[in-house]
């Protein structure tokens, strides 16, 4: 019975993933970048210089480069290691240039869903809160399909993908230094209770040092290989391109294969579009709404274009991708070993911590701040963390692939529930670009009311009420 439900999840999977959200993905992203007039790309330097004033924290809430940390906490994980080796694995080096292409037509997607996030976000006594569910009920008018979305990802960020998550940590930390499982479980688990009964500012500020040191160690260690590989670049750069256009086959086998892999394991990888960066968004304290929709999307390119594209180098400066057999996990690790010693097994373990680990608090996030706009009883909220805590056990000694197989199902409806949600709100956060740049032209650090908008409606922040110059002088941003 067993199998025969997994049978029928993975074909399902297969065909969500594989036909239906790849094209609305692909095709709501275009959309967006070209009625935004390419936002990804003439507003970089400005994605830049908000994401540097943002470092300054608030009173009132947590600071935008906080909310950043938070989203790439949950964005930045084990896929970034494993993901990137499976796409090479199974689609070659090509599939590396279609998971760049991705990733900067996915970052326009990501600007319209945080910025609708700060529009409708709400008021609560740690700051502000939103995303998908609350733009949905405020936005459109729509509170069930809210209530679908918060459902959605509670059960598959909030819950299940925090087991996977410590299922990764336990088994590479087994694999290296022999650790007992369970015992690194419970150490984990108790760890993490610190951090989530201390709420959402408490979680900014792990999120915070813990996306900074991991970034910082693991790009860090793939510059290091690509600076003593230097003279190897050109040729890897020339692989990459000629493999994604069928030139030049090494692995993969089809042309199909190489473009499908890499779309798929960008998209997971920076997940633009599928509704979940926008609740780490909303909790930021800033002046005007474009504001945080520019940095996640800047997020989304840091994701791909530094980090994924880090492992994938590690990969191709090696032979080992061309070992049969090798993929995921494995594929980097020899990758590593090949450049740095046979120590880097144990190296990689203490980096798959800080990924995995940085997810499950980001993770834990996107499930509180819907657990919250469903029910706001403080009883739920409790039952909630608890159920986070017992799944970090439990993923820690379990096979869990059936699992795993589900939270992709529950994903994969929450993303098509959100793309839809943002596409009839778009017109909405294109109105929010235009005021942005109005004022930008005008020599102003832009500020945004509620009244920005023509015809705007359910909006519970941004009043007038609050002098500008004050506002800004508190928050920075």
């Amino acid at each position: 019975m067993q199998q025969l439900l997994q049978d029928v999840i993975g074909v399902t999977n297969d065909f969500i993933w594989s036909n239906l959200l790849i094209i609305m993905l692909v095709s709501f992203g275009l959309y967006f970048t070209v009625k935004s007039k390419f936002v990804q790309f003439r507003l970089l330097k400005e994605m830049v210089r908000v994401l540097k004033e943002g470092k300054t924290s608030s009173k009132d809430g947590i600071s935008p480069f906080q909310a950043f940390c938070i989203s790439m906490a949950a964005r930045v994980g084990t896929g970034n290691i494993t993901g990137i080796a499976i796409a090479i694995a199974l689609g070659g080096p090509g599939a590396i240039f279609w998971m760049w292409i991705i990733a900067i037509i996915g970052s326009a997607s990501s600007f319209i869903e945080s910025t609708l996030a700060q529009i409708y976000k709400t008021k609560d006594k740690n700051g502000f809160r939103g995303g998908p569910a609350y733009y949905m009920e405020k936005g459109l008018n729509k509170r069930w399909m809210g209530g679908i979305f918060a459902i959605l990802i509670t059960l598959s960020f909030g819950l299940v993908f925090n087991a996977v998550q410590s299922n990764t940590i336990t088994l590479a930390f087994e694999n290296s230094f022999g650790t007992n499982r369970l015992t690194l479980g419970i150490v984990m688990t108790i760890a993490f209770a610190g951090i989530i009964f201390g709420g959402v500012k408490r979680i900014a500020k792990m999120s915070e040092y813990i996306v900074v040191v991991m970034a910082v160690v693991y790009v860090g260690t793939a510059l290091f290989i690509i600076l003593t590989n230097i003279t190897q670049m050109p040729a890897v750069l020339s692989l990459i391109v000629k493999n994604a256009f069928g030139i030049e086959q090494v692995a993969g086998g089809s042309l199909g294969a190489i473009i499908m892999n890499g779309i798929k394991r960008g998209l997971f990888s920076n997940e633009a579009g599928m509704g979940s960066a926008p609740n780490a968004a909303a909790t930021a304290t800033t002046s005007h709404p474009v504001k945080q929709g520019l940095i996640q999307a800047f997020g989304v390119l840091t994701d791909t274009l530094i980090i994924c594209t880090s492992t994938a180098f590690i990969i191709l400066l090696s032979d080992a991708y061309k070992q049969p057999g090798l993929s995921g996990i494995e594929l980097t690790q020899a990758a590593l070993s090949t450049h740095i010693g046979s120590w880097a097994s144990g190296g990689l373990a203490i980096m798959v911590f800080l990924f995995a680990f940085s997810t499950l608090i980001g993770n834990y996030y996107y499930g509180e701040t819907n657990i919250e706009f469903l029910n706001k009883s403080k009883t739920w909220l409790i039952l909630y963390r608890v159920s986070v805590l017992a799944m970090i056990i439990f993923g820690s000694v379990a096979k869990i692939q059936l699992v795993w197989d589900l939270a992709d199902l529950f994903m994969g409806f929450m993303v098509i529930v959100n793309l839809i949600a943002i596409l009839l709100l778009s017109k909405v956060a294109f109105a929010a670009l235009s005021d942005y740049m109005k004022q930008k032209k005008a020599g102003q650090d832009p500020v945004f009311y509620k009244d920005s908008i023509k015809g705007l409606e359910n909006i519970e922040c941004w009043e007038h009420s609050q002098d500008a110059s004050t506002f800004k002088k508190k928050n920075a941003i």
